[in-house]
């Protein structure tokens, strides 16, 4: 039977493999922190740096708004989407114990805590399960923690790791209702677990379920053991879940705001290409990451040619890891694994579930004793046919048959040594340990290289954020104005990275209203309408109340072509307060022209829109795609129009990946494909005397170029503008975590616009805020005086009534309980009940945690 001693020392050989593999794997690739490179993850870099960089402040008290409202990000966003999302996981509180400015390195360390803990638990739980050599439950716990999808798509998602955590503690659970232990500790367990991460929390439960499911086919309980077995594992999981609701349902009806984003409909990967993902040196985003070590799959393989293990078990277990990785790769089931919704990104993020699936199916083979001699051959056998079906797959690599080799030489010796004498053994544990941190460090090493190949690169936290940071706090004026970081990020979230109020937000919640605001007046994305940057345009500066904007050169790990040796300076102009009063009425709807779109929410005429005409280098016309429309492909276009001398001429192209310039002026980058990347507004430069803008445009891809794609800004109007809204506007603001508080001019009428996004969640007066072409907005009180707007994200209540109640089940439910079963006890003359029947011979002894 374990012992609490033979458990803590597979944990921790599980957490050391698995830090030993992570660290050695980043320091061969030179990753972050034992290089200059981070781990990104496409266009987005690493975005969830800055979130926790926000959790920093709000554990400091530095943070600009609160649990409940963002004012850094979107121009004012819901944050508890957001923290329920990224930043719920109890290891998250630690980056508060390290310097602001080594953000990124506390990021780096919870991550691989994360994974040491998924390694500890699994160990514990294998043993939980069945007895055995704590040393081989260290290691499979090792393998599970070190599995291609954690080290090659979880470590740059911190937030995923949240499930490869939540599956072994699941699993655990499970088995504690299965025996009717730990009635309290079950739900709460569930209910951290929920609250970290509900996307993979929910993966986890189904994996857990179908876990209890095997046990409870195999031990050949009784039918009413049975039953009661499945009805405490409903009720921990619903009282847990409850407990999360104040959590879990305003995430929930964020997504459900959010911006769609991208809409990949499902296709099973190539078999072949499944098969190369379980050995090492491969990689593919759109493929399960199921490689495990060499060793792992041997002994899951054998499982099923080994005599030792009751047929019952044996084929229960087989089947169910056979089941899994066939539901993978049909639509129904893989949308059963994903909450019915085919996810942005990669449609195989349930992995870890099988990889738990299979580290526990080599435990119970190895649990009945080491695997016979024909055991081993077969399942040797069956890798080399597997490995021989992904050499039809283009993912294999130089590397990839080598590592296999070695690790099935490796393991294989490993089992034929183990059970011939001590010395032996301790040869046989150093080389199946040995042989799978091997393979995992140079599994962890070959992704890293692959992703900084493949993907953008970016420094972690060095002198560009500390310039960039010092800058802001010197421009600081909020909320009398908002102070733009810049539309020259780092990531997508560089508000929160370096301060300032500004309109750059990436979130799996970028709300709708925020996304299709900013496209109407020309904003530019990323992620297919997620990833929304800054809008460097004076008249969205005047409409947001952007007082002081950030500028500064391109990151240099963007890879752009353009050179860029300009100092970090800011710039400020005269804007609105944050409270502004329009004319009564309605507004006219957004158009297709940014410009006017603008003018309509600026609410005065400050652009000439002239019309244009686009012609090829040859000087022949270029023919339209619709009716708005240029179409253009790779080389050289000149767009004329006219415009009045002296205005300032800006570009809308949003569809164009290439450069652009105004006569002899500076090269400005556009960087558009919708629907995934869409290409901001950009100035120009300065319309001359003669009010002639010619423009050579150079795509480098086929894409478009609107009709309307000049306008030309009048400066002196957009100040008198200014100057009127400033005149109306609030006399005084003040700003919480969860609202505002204007105070207005005496008699003011009309509209009270607020320069926030109007997503779901804002009143004012006692009543559901109005939208004024996308903004909060408010009639003005009749008496004049205060207007007092407050926002609650959508679900908090309903999520705190049900909180509320699993917690009130939870606490007299457990007393009723244990007084109904000593009761049951007593009846019986001091019988043992049937949830506490003596375990049989050889039976694992329950864990206590």
């Amino acid at each position: 039977m374990p012992t609490s001693r033979p458990r803590l020392r597979a944990g921790s050989l599980a957490a050391l493999l698995t830090v030993a593999a992570v660290c050695a794997g980043d320091a061969v690739a030179r990753v972050f922190p034992f290089g200059p490179h981070t781990r990104s993850v496409n266009d987005l870099g690493n975005q969830f740096v800055p979130f926790h960089a926000r959790l920093w402040d709000l554990l400091h008290g530095n943070a600009d708004g609160g649990l409940l409202l963002n004012w850094s990000s979107g121009y004012g966003t819901s944050f508890l989407p957001d923290l329920g999302t990224y930043l719920t996981s109890p290891f998250a509180l630690l980056v508060g114990a390290f310097p602001r400015d080594r953000i990124d390195l506390a990021v780096y360390v919870v991550t691989v805590l994360k994974m040491a803990s998924a390694a500890a638990l699994m160990a514990l739980f294998l043993l939980t399960l069945r007895g055995g050599r704590w040393w081989v439950a260290g290691a499979l716990g090792g393998s599970y923690a070190l599995c291609g999808w954690s080290v090659a798509e979880a470590s740059y998602n911190p937030m995923w790791l949240d499930g490869l955590v939540a599956l072994p503690l699941l699993c655990l659970v499970a088995e504690w209702a299965r025996t009717g232990r730990h009635r309290i500790a079950g739900p709460l367990l569930v209910a951290v677990v929920w609250a970290a991460n509900f996307y993979t929390a929910y993966m986890a439960t189904l994996g857990a379920a179908l876990v209890l499911a095997v046990r409870l086919f195999t031990e050949r309980d009784d039918r009413r053991a049975v039953v009661r077995g499945l009805v405490r594992a409903v009720c921990t999981v619903g009282i847990g879940v409850g407990l999360s609701a104040p959590v879990l349902l305003p995430v929930y009806l964020g997504t459900k705001h959010a911006y769609p984003g991208w809409d990949r409909p499902f296709a099973p990967a190539a078999w072949p290409d499944v098969l190369a993902r379980l050995l090492p040196a491969t990689y593919s985003f759109f493929t399960p990451a199921l490689f495990l070590g060499t060793g792992t799959l041997l002994l899951a393989v054998a499982l099923a040619f080994q005599r030792s293990v009751p047929g019952r078990e044996r084929w229960a277990w087989a089947g169910l890891v056979a089941g899994v990785a066939l539901s993978m790769q049909w639509e129904p089931t893989h949308l059963l694994w994903h909450a019915f919704a085919t996810p942005n990104g990669s449609p195989y993020r349930q992995t870890f579930v099988l990889a738990g699936l299979v580290v526990i199916a080599a435990w119970v083979s190895v649990s009945y004793g080491w695997p016979e001699r024909r055991a081993l051959l077969c399942g040797a056998a069956v890798l080399v046919l597997l490995a021989a079906g992904a050499g039809f797959s283009d993912l294999v690599t130089g590397w990839t048959y080598p590592l296999f080799a070695v690790g099935l030489v490796a393991a294989a010796c490993a089992l034929v040594l183990v059970g011939r004498g001590r010395r032996l053994a301790a040869l046989a544990a150093v080389l199946l340990i040995g042989a799978q941190a091997g393979q995992a460090a140079a599994a962890t090493a070959y992704f890293d290289r692959q992703r900084l190949n493949r993907l953008d690169d970016y420094a972690p936290w060095g002198e560009r954020q500390r310039t960039q940071a010092a800058v802001v706090a010197g421009a600081e004026g909020w909320p009398g104005y908002r102070t733009d970081p810049g539309r020259e990020q780092t990531t997508t979230n560089d508000p929160l990275l370096v301060g300032g109020q500004g309109g750059a937000y990436y979130s799996s919640h970028t709300p709708a209203v925020l996304t299709r605001t900013m496209r109407a007046l020309g904003g530019g994305w990323t992620s297919n309408g997620r990833a929304v940057q800054s809008l460097d345009n004076p008249v969205t500066d005047a409409v947001f109340s952007v007082g002081a904007r950030v500028r500064g050169p391109r990151d240099p790990h963007q890879g752009s072509n353009v050179p860029d040796d300009r100092p970090v300076t800011v710039s400020r102009a005269e804007a609105p307060p944050l409270v502004t009063v329009r004319g009564p009425g309605v507004p006219v709807p957004y158009g297709r022209s940014p410009f006017r779109n603008q003018e309509q929410l600026l609410g005065s005429r400050v652009y000439t829109v002239p019309k244009t005409v686009l012609r090829a280098a040859d000087g022949g016309a270029v023919a339209d795609k619709g009716a708005y429309d240029y179409r253009v492909g790779r080389g050289t276009y000149t767009l004329t129009a006219a415009c009045p001398a002296g205005s300032e001429a800006y570009l809308w192209s949003p569809d164009m990946f290439g450069r652009a310039r105004l006569g002899d002026g500076p090269e400005v980058e556009f960087k558009g494909q919708l629907p995934a990347r869409r290409a901001a507004m950009q100035h120009l430069g300065t319309v001359g005397g003669g009010g002639s803008v010619r423009v050579t445009l150079t795509p480098v891809r086929a894409g478009t170029v609107p009709h309307g794609a000049v306008g030309c800004l009048d400066r002196a109007r957009l100040a008198s503008a200014v100057t009127g809204l400033k005149r109306t506007g609030a006399t005084a603001v003040h700003v919480t975590g969860h609202g505002v508080r204007a105070e207005l001019p005496p008699g003011t009428t009309g509209t009270v616009v607020i320069a926030v996004p109007r997503i779901a969640g804002w009143s004012c007066q006692g009543r559901p805020a109005d939208s004024y072409l996308g903004l909060v907005a408010t009639p003005a009180p009749a008496r004049g005086g205060a207007v007092e707007c407050t926002f609650r994200p959508p679900g908090l209540r309903a999520g705190a009534v049900a909180g509320a109640g699993a917690l009130a089940v939870l606490v007299l439910g457990g007393p009723a309980l244990t007084y109904r079963r000593r009761r049951s006890e007593t009846g019986r003359s001091g019988r043992p009940g049937p949830d506490h029947a003596p375990q049989p011979a050889g039976a694992p002894e329950p864990v206590e945690v």
